[in-house]
């Protein structure tokens, strides 16, 4: 168990949490949600005690032990995969350190005896001898397989390295685990073990994630925050979305109810206060004006942007033919032999093992890059809208403001009240919308992405893991956007519930081959775990 007594914790004037007081309990896992920089990693770093409160206390049983998904891929270069999952533990880590430095001596002695005996007792007792194999199966879980236990950190890719230290902070079963987006760089596979793991989990468990499946799948609470608090709701993510739409309806409710009644009663005494028949009339209204509370709805933190994808026509009876398509890079097969035409309301999700493969068939298929052999042929009816995978080079331009930026990708003639008009849709009003572009997230760069997508007017979307960066907001937004899209999209995201919500159809990209599937997505998964 954990608890945080009246935290408190500001920036200069901005509040990020005011009186949080808030008691994670054992056998739960809470999801910690909230709008881009409401403070979910900054209130982690204050349970882990990496960040201390400006008041306020936090507290937990003696002896517990805290793990923490490090943020660091390159804190452990020097070190091999199995001691940096091993130090997950740092106890059993000291322990098994010192207990090999004496075993290397050239020289052991009496006393070197004596305290190895002492240590093999207390690494026993840590179950210090089965953690090889508690290391290797939680690798293995995550897609790190055994002949890379002894390679050092810095020998793997930033994804291979993410997984790692995720192991790490699942190793040797901690009292109190803290996730800070733990499905980052993790296949469908390797996600849907992470679920399993966590569901078999009973300790406590606190997440923050903006992948609402995951979120619906782990999650027992819903730790809110919003308005500088944080509330928690019992249930998963979908409950709580549910449950606070229901309390924000009340409370405007109450408070326009209140609002009449004010303008009501202030009438009536200014009607009648200066008439003698009515003046006790008047002041009994008066008293009961100043008895009335009106709550003023506090500003929330969050915010969805409008997100419609309105195409200029729609598409004819022709729209995607391709035919043998192969490419290969750096002497790895991406697809060999593609062949599948595009049909009138398809919403393809693009699947397989290696997610490079998707990246380089978008950008064949968008013109920037040619196949090794085979072709493919767009109807003249369409017109098609890239999103792809990586854009900083869309934001290279230095002093361009998001005004300069946007008008490049709108309507010819479009004036500025237009572009500011359309940014602020975007949630880039007033002053964010003279931002120089190089400042961006990557949230917000997404979100200009998107703008440009929308502006294009294309009735083919090719959208390349689009919810990357995005809040849960955003998500929602976007997700409903292609939803109500009648015309078609090819696309590749690691979120389920955005791809379950979406897709009617799944193509999966393997080296030795392909899968053109008529199915929904958790068909295809279902399908999947059966052929396993």
């Amino acid at each position: 168990m954990i608890t945080a007594s009246n935290v408190a914790l500001s920036y200069g004037k901005r509040v990020i949490f005011q009186d949080v007081n808030i008691k994670f309990t054992p056998g739960n896992c809470y999801g910690l949600i909230g709008a881009n920089g409401a403070g979910k990693s900054t209130f982690l770093k204050i349970l882990s005690g990496k960040l201390d409160p400006d008041k306020g206390e936090i507290s937990k049983a003696k002896g517990q032990r805290i793990a923490m998904l490090s943020q660091d891929q390159f804190a452990f270069d020097e070190h091999t995969v199995f001691n940096t999952v091993i130090m997950g533990h740092k106890k059993l880590y000291k322990i098994m350190s010192e207990r090999d430095a004496i075993y290397a001596k050239p020289d052991f002695s009496e006393e070197d005896g004596i305290r190895s005996g002492e240590l093999e007792v207390i690494y026993g007792e840590m179950n210090g001898y089965e953690s090889e194999a508690e290391a290797a199966v939680l690798l293995s879980g995550l897609g790190i397989t055994e002949k890379m236990l002894q390679k050092k950190m810095k020998e793997l890719e930033g994804g291979e390295k993410v997984r790692v230290l995720l192991a790490q902070a699942l190793f040797g079963n901690p009292d109190i685990l803290l996730l800070d987006e733990p499905t980052n760089h993790l296949d469908i596979k390797s996600i849907q073990w992470l679920e399993h793991f966590l569901s078999r989990f009973h300790n406590t468990v606190i997440i923050v994630s903006h992948d609402r499946y995951f979120l619906n799948q782990v999650c027992t609470h819903m730790a809110d925050i919003d308005y500088g608090k944080i509330m928690v709701y019992v249930g998963n993510y979908d409950f709580w979305y549910e449950a606070s739409q229901l309390h924000f309806r009340q409370k405007e409710t109450e408070s326009k109810k209140a609002k009449v009644k004010a303008e009501e009663l202030k009438e009536f005494i200014r009607r009648f206060s200066s008439n003698a028949s009515k003046a006790k009339q008047a002041t009994s209204r008066k008293k009961l004006l100043d008895k009335l509370t009106i709550d003023q709805m506090p500003n929330s933190s969050r915010k969805y942007p409008y997100i419609v994808f309105n195409p200029e026509r729609p598409c004819g009876d022709i729209i995607l033919e391709v035919e043998g398509l192969s490419k290969t890079i750096e002497g790895e097969v991406m697809f060999k032999d593609l062949t599948f035409t595009v049909n009138r309301g398809d919403k393809i999700a693009f699947t397989g093992s290696n997610s490079l493969a998707k990246t380089i068939l978008f950008q064949i298929l968008a013109g920037e890059m040619d196949p090794d052999s085979g072709s493919f042929r767009w109807g003249v009816t369409i017109s098609n809208s890239y999103f792809p995978l990586e854009n900083k080079d869309f934001f290279e331009k230095d002093e361009n403001d998001l005004v300069t930026w946007l008008r490049e990708f709108a309507p010819p003639k479009s004036d500025e009240s237009f572009i500011r008009g359309f940014l602020g849709k975007m949630l880039f009003s007033g002053e964010e919308a003279t931002k120089q572009t190089k400042v961006l997230s990557g949230g917000e760069r997404v979100r200009c992405m998107l703008s440009k997508v929308m502006l294009a007017h294309a009735n083919v979307l090719i959208l390349d893991e689009p919810t990357n960066h995005l809040d849960l907001e955003s998500i929602t937004s976007l997700n409903n956007g292609l939803m109500s899209f009648s015309e078609v999209i090819l696309f590749a995201s690691h979120d389920h519930q955005f791809v379950s919500t979406i897709a009617n159809r799944i193509i999966e990209l393997e080296p030795d081959g392909y899968s053109d599937l008529m199915m929904t997505f958790d068909q295809y998964l279902e399908r999947k775990e059966a052929n396993a």
